[in-house]
This record gives structure tokens, sequence and C-alpha cells, in this order.
């Protein structure tokens, strides 16, 4: 699980960045003001809420964690009950002379 979570948190920062660089360079506005004119949001027009959209994307993170870390959990044991039926992998090591 810490794995993932570290993860969410890496891919959630790349994400604050990404967001702050196209706010900065007025790339966010502009897609905003194209939205407005072709009628999203209403007569207050668009806009990007950066709270709304990094609180939904971390709870989405959130999710991903448990259930990666469940598919992780289900794979190794489907692989130890293989294991078991199968006899496993033995590896004999042999001294040089």
């Amino acid at each position: 699980m810490l794995f993932y979570f570290c993860l969410m948190l890496v891919f959630l920062l790349a994400f604050v960045i990404l967001y702050w660089i196209l706010g900065v360079t007025g790339v966010l506005d502009s897609i905003a003001n194209v939205l407005s004119d072709v009628g999203f949001g209403g007569q207050a027009g668009f806009e990007f809420r950066g709270y709304w959209i990094f609180s939904r994307l971390f709870l989405v993170g959130l999710a991903g964690v448990v259930v990666w870390s469940l598919v992780n959990m289900l794979v190794a044991v489907l692989y130890n009950l293989v294991s078991d039926v199968v006899g496993g992998v033995q590896i004999t090591l042999a001294e040089r002379r």
C-alpha cells in the first residue's frame, strides 16, 4: 500500500505542477473562454476550480491505492497456490573448484 500511496502522491504532485504551468501561461483561461463560448458553464461562464479537481483526483487516487493493493495481494496468493501445486522452482548452486 505504501508503494501505491507514494506513486499516487508523485502523480498528484506532477498534476499540480502541470496545472500551475497551464494556469501561469494562460492556457486554462483560453480553454475556459472557448468552453464558455460553446455554452458550458451557463450564464456565469466556465471556470476551472483547482480545489474541486484535485480533491476528486485525490479520492480517485486513494481508491486506486486500495484496488491495486488488493490486486497485488490476490496475485501473490495465486502465485503461492500455483507454486505449491507445481512444486516451485529449485535452484542448486555448485561450488567452483
